[in-house]
């Protein structure tokens, strides 16, 4: 696939986007001009674009979308949900042929047949909107003067470009030029011009044909009445300082750049064992040092910029998924989106969208009651879901909240108790708090009805093994009767880990900072048998004790002094773990285990330290289990 084809690809999925949320937001407010103005100017460019590369079936398609948008400009007809659904439709199919292009370089041989269908949908609106003027059937008139006159201008343009795809430009001109013949009652001038331009491009002298028949539309543009022919309005957009970079290109940076940062660890190494002596050299190489910890800290957090991306794009896509479940349903929700803008790193990016997915879809159908729950609750008949997302620190954390029924701590343990993922004695005791965090358990749906939305048992188990898996937490707050909200707390980065280190079994290890809640020294005679286990009490809390050095099948290190643990926490567990010694903390770039490693649940990955040894960085979640 060519450069020029590709960027086209690239530009057309962003020009989809931006349609469909400006589309979204006038259905919401039929008075937003800029909304109006927005989405007709993506459809326009979108049609150019597609001009220019030869999908005349695309552009056909876009032009007839541009002209309902442009009706409504003009203020000839209002703004519906039925317009407003058949412009998603046609960027629907838009989406469909730009996959095909990006596997096989062209459209799908029923492109055509798919934009003449679209285009008939559209006439047929049009045609139902007009009839009460004009009684009489808009489908097959013929086209105005200024009408064509706008068309023509656009061809014009398109072959004013000259390059690849130019014959393709040509074929299309002449038969809309032709077209606008008969229409006019012109046949003669053309079937003279259709078949002018099929012996021209069978002589494949593109350039010079270019110019003829730029000629001839000019000449018949001056025949039109320009004078009459306001132009159309597309404001330019202001010249983007965006720089498009190969993603793999940003991997093998990021990549380097911890290789990098593995060699500073090494140079500190070897800084911190010179000035064991009392040598004016290892002073110079300490200092040389720090200058160059600054200097790729610095190159870290550039090369994690190069990595994130904003909200929106995971975001825009849930207005039109509300709009179509509120139909479907019969549930009036309004979503609300805030901090759009919020940047994260590419990975968390690419994660979030199937576990919101499942969380909003949830709300909708779980949490958000019908029109007459609503009413006799005395709450508004449009529901109203918030979708949020905010920096915080190091996190960005991501929130779905929802003004439906809430959850019922009751109905849980009732249905864990009925389908046998729980004893009754074992859930019997438990708070309102520990009975909703029950809803992350394989298999568990309160759902009454079994729908194509949710009900099956699968999902929120899912959602959490999804987040937990980039280092993040999912938290859930509900209040009976007046809503739920489901907030995922992810990493701003993956890059980078910080960890702390540890000593057990004559070992080093790495433990995730952000599993780690503190470390305490508990004495040995307060700690605990419990049956085969060990466990400690802090603060009227009875913690479960893992020696880690034994977990992971090193020899354990006798000693009679107090333990030193680590208190961790991660997916609902708590735990402590025992360790010889604590080290220090320090960032490190996270490289999966391979080969005969590959199968120890309990090792997240590995790094490699400053002296050349490996850490073994472990998985907190599979150790508490």
């Amino acid at each position: 696939m060519n450069e020029f084809l590709e960027q086209f690809l690239v530009e057309a999925r962003e020009l989809v986007e931006q349609a469909t949320a400006d589309l979204l937001a006038l259905e919401r407010e039929p008075d937003d001009r800029a909304s109006l103005d927005g989405s007709f100017r993506a459809f326009h460019t979108l049609k150019g674009g597609a001009g220019i590369v030869d999908f005349a079936a695309m552009a056909h398609a876009m032009h007839a979308a541009e002209d309902v948008l442009s009706t409504v400009r003009k203020g000839d007809r209002p703004v519906t949900p039925d317009m407003i659904g058949e412009c998603l439709t046609c960027l629907d199919q838009v989406v469909q042929w730009l996959d095909a292009i990006e596997d096989s370089g062209e459209l799908p041989g029923e492109a055509d047949a798919e934009a003449d269908l679209l285009a008939a949908r559209f006439a047929a609106r049009a045609a139902a909107s007009e009839g009460a003027k004009a009684n009489s059937p808009v489908l097959g008139t013929a086209p105005s003067s200024a009408t064509a006159l706008a068309v023509l201008q656009e061809q014009i343009a398109l072959l004013a470009v000259r390059g690849e795809g130019l014959e393709g430009r040509i074929a299309s001109a002449g038969r809309l030029a032709a077209n606008i013949f008969r229409h006019l009652g012109r046949f003669d001038d053309a079937e003279r011009i259709a078949g002018s331009v099929s012996e021209s491009l069978a002589g494949l002298d593109t350039t010079s044909i270019a110019r003829s028949i730029e000629s001839a539309l000019e000449r018949l543009a001056d025949k039109l009445s320009p004078s009459q022919i306001a132009p159309v309005a597309v404001r330019p957009d202001p010249l983007s300082r965006t720089l498009r970079i190969n993603a793999e290109r940003v991997e093998a940076l990021v990549s380097l750049t911890g290789e990098l940062t593995v060699a500073n660890n090494a140079i500190g190494h070897i800084a911190m064992l010179a000035q064991e002596g009392d040598n004016p050299l290892a002073a110079g190489i300490a200092d040389e040092h720090r200058k160059l910890d600054r200097l790729i800290a610095g190159l870290q957090r550039a090369v994690l910029e190069l990595r994130v991306l904003p909200m929106r794009g995971v975001f825009q896509r849930f207005s039109r998924l509300v709009r179509e479940m509120s139909e479907s349903l019969t549930k009036p929700v309004r979503l609300t989106i805030e901090g759009e803008d919020t940047h994260a790193d590419k990975a968390i990016i690419e994660m979030l969208s199937d576990p919101l997915l499942h969380v909003v879809r949830n709300a909708m159908d779980h949490g958000v009651e019908t029109c007459a729950e609503r009413a006799s609750a005395g709450k508004p008949a449009i529901a109203t879901i918030h979708l949020r997302a905010r920096r915080e620190g190091e996190h960005v954390v991501v929130e779905v909240e929802d003004d439906g029924r809430g959850i019922d701590p009751n109905r849980i343990r009732k249905t864990v108790v009925e389908r046998n993922l729980a004893a009754a004695d074992a859930v019997a005791g438990m708070s309102d708090e520990a009975l909703v965090d029950l809803i992350f358990m394989p298999g568990l749906s309160t759902a009454t009805d079994v729908t194509d939305l949710s009900g099956r048992g699968v999902g929120m188990d899912a959602v959490r093994a999804s987040v937990e898996r980039l280092g993040g937490r999912v938290q859930l707050e509900t209040r009976l009767g007046s809503g739920s909200t489901v907030r995922f707390l992810l990493p701003f980065s993956v890059m980078m880990t910080e960890v702390m280190t540890v000593e057990a079994g004559g070992q080093l290890f790495g433990i995730p900072l952000d599993a780690v809640v503190e470390t305490v020294r508990i004495p040995r005679e307060e700690i605990r048998s419990v049956g085969h286990a060990h466990a400690f009490v802090l603060r009227n809390r009875t913690i479960p004790l893992l020696g880690l050095g034994q977990t992971l099948g090193w020899a354990k290190v006798e000693s009679d002094s107090d333990a030193t643990v680590v208190v961790a926490s991660t997916g609902g567990l708590l735990g402590g773990l025992e360790v010889d010694k604590l080290g220090s903390r320090m960032d490190v770039m996270l490289k999966p285990l391979e080969g005969i490693l590959s199968g120890i649940p309990e090792i997240a990955g590995t790094t490699v330290l400053g002296d050349g040894g490996v850490l073994l960085v472990l998985d907190v979640k599979e150790l508490l289990r």
